[in-house]
């Protein structure tokens, strides 16, 4: 493409005052991630590639299924039916609408032992996750890099969005302390309208381009609620660090430490999600150990193995999502049992 071509790619983008050619400029250069590409981080990815942010960083852990698609707008049909990891479903479809974008999928999920190399050269953070797990490991990180990121959900009607930037405003530890306790409503449960998810990626990822531009005295410094179906809105002030809080305050950052992180975690839908990380697997070789117990296929990047009642999803590292059981004793069985202990 041709700088006249960019130029008129842009055309409209840069009329806008608050981007201008140098803001253009800066989108172009700018390196940033996306952790989570579901639902928030695929409609996330997709509004920033478009925008045209230079480099991409997509994290993504999960494979794209059928009921993601009436709302995780970066896949189709074909996707659901290969299995596709989502960052690799995601960046082959960006690369179809906008090849200049550099798209870098990493079909992981971050933890406290990947998560320098992750974001290692990343100037924002996205939150496209669907579990505070992560998200606190995400701001310990940050925090302690003084390194901005966003803090987006979106589940039933509801969407929240908080931007974090270190010594300078709140951090998701000061607004919620401790992680939420009990039971909590998620997609699975009380389900969610692709609008919900689309506002709150727009806030979002408006929020981003401001930062990534210069402006930053424009960007929000408040958590941002709102509910689409009940037409309800709330903020709450988040301009300024908590004295008290747990990461900025006291720089004590548990989450990034590992501590209580399990090693086998709960997916959310019927699932269970078991952390292998250096059991590398051979495809071929794995399908041709599991063909006489159940029905098996693979592409490049997962093997999926149906053992009724149970469908097990097994990445090239080790990792697996065993679907069908919530009970982690029966998914580490099943594991043991097939893949090894």
């Amino acid at each position: 493409m041709t700088a006249l071509e960019l130029e008129e790619r842009y055309s409209r983008q840069v009329l806008f005052p608050g981007i201008g050619p140098e803001g253009q400029r800066r989108l172009a250069a700018a390196r940033l991630a996306i952790v989570g590409c579901g639902a928030t981080g695929s409609a996330l990815a997709s509004l920033l590639a478009r925008a045209g942010v230079g480099t991409i960083r997509i994290i993504d852990r999960d494979y794209v299924e059928a009921s993601n698609l009436q709302r995780q707008s970066l896949f189709d049909e074909a996707d659901a039916a290969e299995s596709l990891p989502k960052a690799i479903a995601a960046a082959r479809r960006i690369a179809a609408f906008n090849s200049h974008v550099v798209i870098e999928p990493q079909v992981a999920d971050l933890t406290p032992d990947n998560i320098e190399v992750l974001l290692d050269g990343m100037a924002l953070i996205l939150d496209g996750t669907d579990n505070f797990e992560t998200r606190y490991l995400i701001n310990d990180w940050a925090v302690k890099q003084s390194l901005p990121w966003i803090y987006t959900a979106a589940v039933g009607s509801y969407g929240v969005t908080l931007n974090v930037l270190p010594e300078k405003t709140a951090c998701l530890a000061c607004i919620f302390p401790e992680l939420p306790g009990g039971t909590f409503e998620t997609c699975e449960t009380a389900g969610i309208l692709n609008s919900a998810v689309n506002l709150a990626a727009s806030v979002s990822a408006t929020e981003a381009l401001k930062f990534l531009v210069g402006a930053e005295d424009r960007m929000r410094r408040t958590l941002l609620s709102f509910d689409v179906w009940r037409n309800e809105r709330g903020e709450v002030s988040a301009d300024k660090p908590h004295a008290g809080c747990r990461a900025c305050g006291q720089r004590e950052f548990i989450h990034l430490a590992g501590e209580g992180r399990p090693h086998i975690t709960l997916c959310g839908r019927n699932s269970v999600q078991i952390h292998e990380r250096l059991r590398p697997v051979d495809f071929g070789e794995m399908s041709h150990r599991l063909k006489p117990h159940g029905t098996v296929r693979h592409n490049d990047f997962v093997l999926k193995f149906w053992h009724e009642p149970y469908e097990m999803t097994l990445f090239a590292d080790g990792r697996a999502i065993i679907k069908g059981t919530t009970d982690t004793a029966v998914a580490r069985s099943l594991y043991a049992r097939f893949v090894g202990s």
